[in-house]
């Protein structure tokens, strides 16, 4: 059964940083495309942050240069570095994965993700 759990969230002033951490457990296949979405009260959901088995990153212009997505040596943990934190980036950020052995890029990428965290609350004040 696999499970992702996310950390690290919390609340921050503007100009802060923050690092958002991702749990895997119970997946093995070495193909996949992983990724951060953040939802706000009365938005929809969106992705910040894809990466895939090949290590290729991909990010929306909204965050690209203050946020960056890696996996840890262990591959079991999922990373989300936010630098310069604004207040539009106040959300539940949630983590999630999908087995897939291509290049998956944020925006190019249709196919739904199977597992998804429950995500971590982030504030940002100004």
């Amino acid at each position: 059964q696999v499970q992702l759990v996310e950390s690290g969230g919390g609340s921050v002033q503007a100009g802060g940083s923050l690092r958002l951490s991702c749990a895997a457990s119970g997946y093995t296949d070495r193909r996949y495309c992983m990724g951060w979405f953040r939802q706000a009260p009365g938005k929809e959901r969106e992705g910040v942050a894809y990466i895939d088995s090949g290590g290729t990153t991909s990010y929306p212009d909204s965050v690209k240069g203050r946020f960056i997505i890696s996996k840890g040596n262990a591959k079991n943990t999922l990373y989300l570095q936010m630098n310069s934190l604004k207040p539009e980036d106040s959300a539940r950020y949630y983590c999630a994965a999908v087995t897939y052995g291509g290049t998956c890029l944020l925006g190019v990428f249709q196919a739904g993700f199977t597992y998804w965290g429950q995500g971590t609350q982030v504030t940002v004040s100004s």
